[in-house]
């Protein structure tokens, strides 16, 4: 099978970036034919040596665009990436292919819509995010630093600045999201892949009632050490160090509950959290092993995030290392963490909720024995890269038919 992936970045920038550029290397040793289409560069020198043919933009990520006119009419209307696209699967043999794509929102733009819709090959999209039902990709109100529910694009969310930056941006995400929502993106999919049942249950109100969804797990890269030795150290909170992760909720909490709070990780809070708590240690961004090992040591990773987060692979590390999990109700980790046995919920933006669950965990006896349950848990179903190729497999087998058939005739859209 000829499998086209399409994202934004070629290179590993973050969990969604992670799981696409994983998965284009193990299809790849499996035998299948794999192109990356990417807007942003460099590509990841793996994706050479497993035989994934990479085609690459050479264009910028839009975040880091310096005018407001230079990130609009990229984000807005991305036309090269469009007319690339349509020449590599119009190369294709629809019989024998399928697009899948994983990201379009920091680089592609909704030029992509069209394209796909008009793919005679099938069309599988995985949804890391909200951006095919919300303008901002989170549901999430960055200057009051909460979970939105207003309905997208309706009176209350087009009055209203919910963008991390300006007004104005948010104003171009609105139409962004218009323009996406006429252009074909959402009716060009066949197969959406979600990856907890948070994010399914977000999403379905705004897609189309036809949707056909597979639960498709994101993999774990960690291996089984066995059940950790004691004593655990800190509580312990990792990844970029912004409001919607809330560390600020963690370090207010440990500062209640009496103990250190531990960061790895960076981000733009930073320096405002290093200021108002002196007593919390930064360690700095740290590589993936030394994450593992940071978090192999804890007593506890604190996962505080305030938005619809779809499937924490810091939660699931933590739990595959034998590390307890103290996480906030209102992500998708919470599905992973049995509370009172393999960790503990808390209610979401509540330090002092949190400092309640921080201050049970604070015995020894109980952090190792939720450790000992979370690693016996994650390693009696394990999600693993084999297991997660496995499932995109059967997806891919479903939407191109066993017999290998080609798309019926795009419909107008607009």
């Amino acid at each position: 099978m000829r499998i086209v992936l399409v994202a934004d970045h070629a290179y590993i920038n973050g969990g969604q970036a992670k799981v696409s550029l994983e998965s284009a290397i193990g299809l790849a040793r499996r035998g299948h034919e794999v192109v990356l289409f990417a807007a942003v560069g460099p590509a990841d020198p793996r994706l050479a040596e497993a035989g994934v043919r990479t085609v690459l933009l050479g264009q910028t990520d839009v975040t880091k665009a310096r005018s407001l006119a230079a990130f609009g009419v990229q984000w807005l209307w991305n036309a090269p990436a469009a007319a690339q696209l349509r020449d590599l699967v119009a190369e294709s043999d629809p019989c024998d292919t399928v697009v899948h794509v994983h990201a379009w929102a920091k680089a592609l733009s909704p030029s992509i819509g069209p394209v796909l819709r008009a793919s005679a090959a099938p069309v599988v999209y995985t949804a890391h995010e909200y951006y095919l039902a919300c303008p901002n990709g989170g549901f999430y109100d960055y200057p009051v630093a909460a979970t939105c529910h207003r309905v997208p694009n309706g009176p209350a969310c087009l009055t209203h600045n919910c963008d991390s930056r300006t007004y104005p941006r948010k104003l171009l995400r609105v139409a962004r999201h218009a323009l996406m929502r006429r252009t074909g993106l959402v009716e060009g999919i066949d197969a959406m892949v979600t990856i907890s049942r948070l994010q399914r249950e977000v999403l379905a109100p705004y897609l189309p009632a036809t949707t056909r969804y597979f639960d498709v797990p994101n993999p774990v890269d960690v291996a089984p050490l066995g059940h950790r030795a004691g004593p655990p150290g800190d509580f312990v909170f990792v990844g970029r160090l912004s409001p919607e992760k809330g560390p600020g909720i963690f370090a207010e909490a440990a500062r209640l509950a009496g103990s250190r709070a531990v960061f790895a990780g960076d981000g733009p809070a930073r320096a405002e959290l290093e200021a108002r708590y002196p007593e919390a240690s930064f360690l700095g961004w740290q590589s993936p092993d030394q994450v593992k090992t940071v978090l192999r040591g804890a007593r506890a990773l604190v996962f505080p995030s305030v938005w619809y987060e779809g499937q924490p692979l810091t939660v699931l590390e933590s739990l595959a290392l034998g590390t307890p999990v103290i996480v906030s109700d209102v992500c998708a980790g919470r599905e992973a963490v049995r509370h009172g046995e393999s960790g503990l919920w808390f209610r979401s933006n509540d330090s002092r909720s949190l400092a309640e669950a921080m201050g049970h965990l604070a015995n020894d006896a109980t952090a190792m024995r939720m450790g000992r349950a979370a690693y016996d848990l994650f390693w009696a179903d394990p999600l693993t890269l084999e297991r997660h190729l496995d499932g995109l497999e059967r997806v891919y087998r479903d939407v191109a038919g066993e017999g290998g058939q080609e798309r019926p005739a795009a419909r107008a859209v607009g």
